[in-house]
């Protein structure tokens, strides 16, 4: 009996370290990436005109961590009220999908300049990304709050959540090879810029690999409490990644960084195309 008393207090105050670490790591999250999330929206407003629209699923993927780092307040504000937890793991769940599907849109933007430069020239209207915006909202919320009318059965929750947090990943992986096998035909598009596109691209699908698959495969293997918390604050991390998006839509220092990392690559081929030669040469 003493021995089963020391495990539960000692597995007790394992519970709280935890809780604590987690609500001190979320504090810095939200301390960090909302003042620097208002910054980014109110910079990428001013970028947005008649002939760029990329901004505004930029704008509309930060409204959404917005929502995040507000939920996480709340939830830091009031830890044993279960209605904040209702109603804010709705909206924190509803603002997650909306991120996640606000990724993609920038993916098939990105993907459009390059691989349909023309047909994306004609059609690129400020109401068309604003329609498209207003779907992407819609979709989680009826999906989240559908289930208080018609709940789906608790065994097949996390297959559903599963597929509709996967559905992106073949997409993202699509756009950034496409828009790869597009580079050498698509000549309207300035160097800079294909640069910013492809960084962006990979950018995309390195947050989404880093910080959302852990989380979907979570949902498939609930069988280990520890990898379970470290997903949900991987995703709690997301907002924080999505600023580096920011960098790729503004021209300057990130050019030339690009440009350098370019220009680094292309010198290793020369020196190994010249050794070859070289080898070729002294047989």
């Amino acid at each position: 009996m003493e021995d089963l008393s020391i495990n539960d207090t000692s597995q007790d105050l394992s519970h709280v370290t935890t809780v604590f670490i987690i609500d001190v790591g979320t504090g810095i999250i939200i301390c960090i990436g909302l003042p620097l999330t208002l910054m980014a929206i109110y910079a990428l407003y001013s970028l947005v005109g008649k002939d760029n629209v990329a901004p505004i699923y930029v704008i509309n993927l930060l409204i959404s961590d917005l929502i995040q780092f507000c939920c996480m307040i709340g939830f830091l504000a009031q830890p044993g009220y279960q209605d904040i937890y209702q109603i804010g793991g709705r909206i924190y769940f509803s603002s997650l999908v909306a991120s996640v599907y606000f990724m993609v849109c920038i993916a098939l933007e990105r993907f459009l300049v390059i691989a349909c430069p023309l047909w994306y020239r004609f059609r690129r209207t400020i109401k068309i990304s604003v329609v498209v915006c207003v779907l992407v909202w819609v979709f989680p919320l009826i999906f989240v709050f559908s289930h208080v009318f018609l709940p789906v059965p608790a065994s097949l929750m996390p297959i559903t959540l599963a597929i509709l947090f996967l559905i992106p990943f073949p997409l993202l992986i699509f756009f950034l090879v496409g828009t790869l096998k597009s580079l050498s035909a698509s000549i309207s598009v300035q160097a800079d810029e294909k640069r910013r596109i492809v960084a962006m691209l990979v950018m995309v699908l390195v947050i989404y690999t880093l910080l959302f698959l852990p989380r979907i495969i979570m949902f498939l293997i609930q069988y280990d409490m520890a990898l379970n918390i470290l997903s949900d604050v991987f995703i709690m991390m997301s907002p924080l990644a999505d600023l580096v998006l920011y960098i790729f839509m503004r021209k300057g220092a990130i050019d030339k960084l690009l440009a350098s990392v370019c220009c680094c690559r292309m010198d290793r081929n020369d020196a190994s195309i010249s050794t070859t030669i070289t080898i070729d040469d002294e047989k």
